[in-house]
Order: C-alpha cells, then structure tokens, then sequence
C-alpha cells in the first residue's frame, strides 16, 4: 500500500513549506454535495483532507462543527455513507491523503474490526478518534495497523513532558498538535507559543506535526506554517459550508474552492516570506 501521507509530506519538505491539512463533515450539508466539496478542497489546494464523522455529541468541537455534525445527521448520513464517498473520492484521485476524524461511538457500533477492514478497502489513509487515548489504543489501533493505516494522536498545551512519550508513542502518519485549550473555532495562539511547541513535540518524535484548532485566516495560517510541517484549518471551511447551505447558493463548492486557494497561496508562500522579511 503507498503510504500517501509520507509521499505528501516529503513533497511539501521538498518544497520547503508546509501542507495545508483540511476539514470539513461528510454529509454537510448532504451526502449528495459531499463530492463535489472534496473536489472543491483538492481544487483549492489542500494537501491532506480530514473528513469528519458526523456524530450527536462531538464535545472537542465548536459551535460550527457541531452545526456542521447536526446538518449532516438531519440530512441521514452513515458511517457506511461516509467510507463509499471516500470509495468514490478514490476513483478519481489516487494522490490526495484522506484521514477519518471523530469520535469512538460511530466506530464502535460500526463494529471497530469491520471498520478498519472497510476503511482501508475504501481508499483512506488514517484515522483520528478524538475520545479514544493511547491508553485505550487496544481499541483500535492494532486494527488499523494491521490493515496498513494511520492513527494519528493529538497533542495539546497541556500535554507535559511525562505525557509527550505515550502519545507520540503510538503516533503514526503525523501529530496533531492542538494549538489552544478548548474546542475547535476558539481563539488563536501566538506565533511565538506554537514555535515552542511544534519544537518541543520534534524533539519527541520524527512524525511531521501539524498545528490546528483556531486558525481561521490566511494570515494565521501563514504565520503557524512558517513553524510547523502542516497547518488545519477545519472551522473556518465549515462556517462557509453552513452559510451558502442556508443561503441555498449554487456555488457552494466554488466558495469553498476560494477560500481553501486563499489558505493555500498563504501556507505555500510563508516560510519564504518569511526569509525575505
């Protein structure tokens, strides 16, 4: 199996900048949009799509993930919905990594065995489970393992140093670092914070590290990718999902097209900006 993720990541070092990583909820605001939002994403310029499983209880997100799940649900969205879009996704794009991310519930009734057989059978690359530990990584980790995918591990300001080995540890595909206490869409930390963290996290593994949670703009996208191998940007993309839906625009996927090239132009250009400053 190619591992799309390394050959992604090493592409984007070869380039000497850093990934635009980027979220969105299948099924928001339906399952029949679904695709034509992926293609949006790729479009724009995302380097690696995390593809949310919509859930009624997602406590690590803000009000617009939240409204994104409750859009997604209302509209009747599966887990086995999700995995044959990323089936579908995968027909036309063999190059784009594509990473699971939610909670535990959906999985377990899914059947965690099934899941990882079906996820990878699907195309996908990896998963996050937000509410699964890596004391709880007998869950479901060996699964995925065993069927050649990813389980990437969330870091946050909190995670100390004692804490840092257990859960880069089992870390693969990269790490997610948290950039602020709280829920995604919350404030923004500085500059000068993450650089010491993305620092503190290499100094614990060789794992690319991405920086996420709070970053809405071009601008605070540039300024995290100046530091860390990728950047996420997940509410920001959701807020304009849920307004053109409200709006009922015809071109929601060209709204979302322009705004993730406008991340895009910012990540890919920051680190030389940087040095040219």
């Amino acid at each position: 199996m190619t591992d799309r993720l390394a050959s992604r990541f090493a592409a984007c070092a070869a380039d000497d900048r850093a990934a635009l990583v980027t979220f969105v909820t299948a099924g928001d605001p339906d399952m029949d949009r679904t695709p034509q939002v992926l293609a949006a994403l790729v479009a724009g310029g995302a380097d690696v799509i995390e593809l949310g499983m919509p859930f009624t209880d997602p406590m690590a997100d803000g009000p617009a993930i939240q409204a994104g799940n409750i859009r997604s649900l209302t509209s009747g969205t599966t887990l086995a919905q999700v995995l044959a879009a990323v089936r579908a996704f995968r027909e036309t794009d063999a190059a784009t990594p594509l990473i699971l991310m939610g909670y535990y519930n959906p999985i377990l009734a899914y059947g965690p065995e099934r899941f990882a057989a079906d996820a990878a059978a699907a195309g996908l690359d990896g998963a996050i489970v937000v509410d699964l530990p890596p004391e709880e990584d007998a869950e479901l980790a060996p699964l995925l393992r065993a069927q050649g995918l990813h389980t990437i591990r969330l870091a946050t300001p909190t995670t100390d140093a004692a804490r840092l080995p257990a859960v880069v540890g089992g870390a693969s595909g990269f790490v997610y670092y948290v950039a602020v206490a709280g829920v995604t869409g919350a404030g923004s930390a500085e500059a000068t914070d993450i650089a010491a963290a993305v620092a503190r996290i290499k100094a614990a593994t060789v794992l690319p590290v991405a920086v996420g949670f709070g970053v809405k703009t071009p601008a605070q996208a540039a300024a995290i990718a100046a530091h860390a191998d990728a950047v996420v940007v997940g509410s920001a993309i959701v807020e304009r999902i849920g307004a053109a839906a409200a709006a009922r625009a015809n071109d929601l996927p060209e709204q979302v097209e322009a705004f993730v090239r406008s991340l895009a132009d910012a990540v890919r250009t920051a680190r030389h900006e940087e040095a040219a400053a």
